[in-house]
């Protein structure tokens, strides 16, 4: 079944009709009066902004973080793949999902906000985690890394925030909580990876790679993959219905102390190929409907 693009339309439009009421909401007068009498009226001197304790957070991770948000471009043979991906030390490492990286030719990297791309390296790729090491050259500069939170401590309801680059859109910031815990998703190699983290904050494609935060702007897991109601063989895209799933910081984090490569993710190397439909946005689906974005 095709996933309906005007149902993308729908969602922005009841973002919108929400947000609208919510702000309405903040600035009606009750009715105190008694026996009929009218409230007395307010004089327009001019509105007063209430940000609730929520916002200001979220405004400060993104703050925080969106300095260290990579968006990482992999040339292949057949076209070219883009995904997200964050600073993990500050001599340059940068991680990613491998199925962003999966038989590149080359690899570029733009940090920041000036778009400057610049190449990278893959240290590292393991298919079985759907994790990969990039490596840029940093000309001595010394990059912000984030910090990663134990993964095992995250509970549902807590705040998450995903950002990254969907569509190409850069730095995107979108919020939502986590909605379960232990869940288990295909890796590109037909490896399970359990523990994984279900969210409701909007991931779309692009934003494979990118980071899922907690409420302190700590990384708590990789954004790889979403379910989707439809697929690209109809001519559609899959997108964001909000289900989306992210690999634990925990499996993250022992990655990067023991980097592995278990694919072809690398110059020079065949794209290895997988079961699954095929996607033109470089993404694969696995029997159950689950994209990497």
């Amino acid at each position: 079944m095709t996933f309906p693009s005007k149902l993308v339309a729908l969602g922005a439009g009841a973002i919108l009709a929400g947000a609208g009421g919510a702000g309405a909401a903040a600035v009606v007068i009750g009715d105190h009066g008694g026996g009929g009498a009218s409230s007395p009226a307010i004089a327009a001197t001019g509105a007063r902004r209430v940000v609730d304790a929520s916002t200001t957070t979220a405004k400060a991770v993104y703050d925080a973080t969106k300095g260290s948000v990579a968006n990482v471009s992999a040339q292949t043979g057949d076209g070219t793949a883009t995904g997200s991906g964050f600073v993990v030390s500050s001599d340059g490492k940068i991680i990613t999902n491998e199925h962003v990286v999966e038989g590149a030719t080359s690899v570029t990297v733009s940090l920041g906000t000036d778009g400057a791309k610049q190449p990278a390296r893959v240290l590292a790729a393991d298919a079985s985690k759907d994790l990969a090491l990039l490596q840029v050259d940093t000309n001595g500069a010394k990059l912000k890394p984030l910090t990663f939170a134990d993964s095992s401590q995250v509970e549902v309801g807590d705040p998450s925030y995903a950002i990254g680059n969907p569509y190409g859109l850069d730095h995107t910031f979108t919020s939502g909580i986590i909605s379960a815990l232990d869940r288990s998703i295909q890796a590109p190699d037909g490896t399970t990876i359990k523990d994984v983290l279900q969210t409701d904050a909007a991931i779309n494609p692009g934003n494979s790679g990118g980071a899922l935060l907690d409420a302190s702007g700590r990384v708590i897991g990789v954004n790889s993959q979403i379910a989707a109601s439809g697929s690209s063989s109809g001519g559609g895209e899959a997108g964001n219905v909000g289900i989306g799933f992210a690999i634990p910081s925990d499996t993250v984090q022992a990655f990067i102390a023991h980097p592995t490569s278990t694919s072809a993710a690398s110059a020079g190397q065949a794209q290895q190929q997988q079961g699954g439909q095929a996607d033109p946005y470089g993404r694969q689906a696995d029997p159950y409907g689950l994209f990497g974005p």
